[in-house]
């Protein structure tokens, strides 16, 4: 029979949060310990991605940026803990209530992580083990110390908190050292030299201006745009690289089989979609990796399959024109970026790299599979969630330096211009509405990559405005009309406003 308990409300809100958060932690060291990806508070996240309506999903995205992750996390954890506050202050009138409340948010957890891609009926453990460590918290609460003076029921939240961090600490180790702690197995990769080096793209592709982008983006700098809540951990001896569909003959590549084969390096720029005019989506790196066009030549395509389909180890997929893949551009399965073996977080131990497409129809992290099909028989990740069937990257161009003020005199106006795969072969500034002046620009060796420009301006004191424009290596002058980045990127010219003083 239900009945009230003597302790305050707010004391057993308190009760409440603290078992709550303390079974997240356990949960979580779990899911650390077993499978990352089926970390409660990842596995939910995963869901609501998947369950949002577009409208909602592109707002936010637009809103917040690369914070839309660690944004929704956050608001999952604060969720769970008002659910575990508002649980506590319910176990106090209607115990059996309460403790079903915390049954079902654990089957929620379990149903999420059980249903990614992937992950088989063990998943669910994590979630289960995160409710059974918050019920079993909130009932010895109840039993010792829901009644008692309060010192027993701070002595409580001492201990249930003290398993929450030690939870926390041992989350952090076995992300380290556990199935999550692949970072020292990359580190022991040696990658060998490349069979056909990148060329150089001369004396001055890098014209070293205060604020200017350089022409080689740091992997430390480099964007990351994926899906990916939890980032995929790969034990590389594991690893494989399927390659079915319509081909005469499928194929399975381990990482070995990659690294003893032809390595190229080549320099490339990769750029995001939803980059808006003069954003940061976008960086350039220099790429190891095998010939994705040798590699599937071995299994002999069918001259009927039009989309290449490439997924990754948490089931996100691509869809590339086949087409691209054997027209001669450098498109490649990347292991190394930058002199090093690819960093985690961009898709350790193989990736795609397709020069001249958007990422979200060519990049694909945590490279698993390569599928040889039709544009008519599928639909990959972002093209069912509105997103338009692969198209060009789109020329632009962007001022970097200065971006806000300026001393009156000579000024170095400088930034970056790409059009993969086509090159840009003019950069165009233009001062408050007047005409177009010609930019200086840096060396390149392809059209594969963006392009520093510069113009060095004598700047009056005052306001102004200042844009900029490209022209690419075909000839075409980027479009003055604004667009906004759905469904197949963002058009418009990049103006900044200066005070020059």
């Amino acid at each position: 029979m239900d009945t009230v308990h003597p302790a305050p409300p707010r004391a057993w809100a308190a009760a409440g949060l603290v078992a709550a958060l303390a079974g997240l932690a356990v949960g979580h060291l779990a899911a650390a310990l077993t499978a990352p990806r089926a970390a409660p508070l990842s596995a939910l996240a995963d869901t609501v991605i998947a369950i949002v309506p577009l409208e909602v999903s592109h707002w936010f995205i637009e809103l917040v940026g690369t914070l839309d992750k660690p944004l929704l996390i956050l608001g999952l954890g604060i969720g769970v803990a008002a659910v575990g506050a508002g649980t506590g202050v319910l176990w106090r009138t209607r115990p059996w209530l309460a403790r079903a409340a915390v049954a079902a948010l654990g089957l929620v957890g379990a149903a999420a992580a059980v249903a990614l891609p992937g992950l088989g009926a063990a998943a669910a453990g994590p979630s289960l083990l995160a409710a059974a460590v918050a019920l079993g918290g909130i009932e010895w609460w109840d039993r010792r110390f829901g009644a008692r003076e309060a010192e027993g029921r701070r002595r409580f939240l001492a201990v249930a908190g003290g398993v929450g961090a030690a939870a926390l600490a041992g989350s952090w180790w076995a992300g380290r050292v556990g199935p999550a702690g692949v970072e020292a197995d990359r580190e022991a990769v040696a990658l060998p030299e490349a069979d056909a080096p990148a060329v150089e793209p001369g004396p001055v592709a890098d014209f070293e201006v205060d604020g200017l982008a350089p022409y080689r983006t740091p992997n430390g700098e480099f964007y990351r745009i994926d899906t990916a809540i939890t980032v995929p951990r790969i034990d590389v001896d594991a690893w494989r690289l399927r390659v079915h569909g319509m081909v005469d003959r499928e194929r399975t590549y381990t990482f070995d089989d990659l690294l003893g084969r032809e390595l190229i390096e080549r320099d490339i720029t990769l750029c995001c979609v939803s980059n808006q005019v003069g954003g940061d989506l976008i960086g350039n790196a220099r790429w190891l990796g095998v010939s994705l066009a040798d590699l599937l030549a071995e299994a002999g395509v069918d001259p009927a399959a039009d989309q290449l389909v490439s997924r990754s180890s948490d089931g996100w997929t691509a869809g590339s024109p086949t087409e691209l893949v054997f027209d001669g551009r450098d498109a490649m399965i990347a292991v190394g970026m930058n002199g090093e073996p690819l960093p985690v977080d961009h898709g350790w131990p193989a990736r795609l790299v397709i020069p001249g497409l958007y990422g979200y129809v060519s990049a694909t992290k945590w490279l698993t599979e390569l599928e040889l099909t039709t544009f008519d028989a599928y639909d990959a990740y972002w093209i069912t969630r509105g997103w338009s069937t692969p198209r060009p990257i789109k020329t632009q161009s962007r001022i970097d330096t200065p971006r806000s003020k300026a001393d009156a005199g000579a000024v170095v106006v400088a930034g970056v211009a790409w059009a993969q795969h086509r090159g840009v072969s003019a950069v165009e500034l233009q001062v408050d509405g007047g005409e177009w002046r010609p930019c200086d620009l840096s060396d390149v060796a392809t059209g594969d990559t963006w392009r520093q420009w510069k113009y060095e301006w004598d700047a009056p004191s005052g306001d102004h405005t200042l844009t900029v424009r490209a022209t690419d290596g075909e000839g075409e002058v980027q479009t003055s009309e604004v667009r906004g980045v759905v469904p197949d990127g963002a058009t418009g010219l990049h103006t900044v406003r200066v005070t020059v003083a």
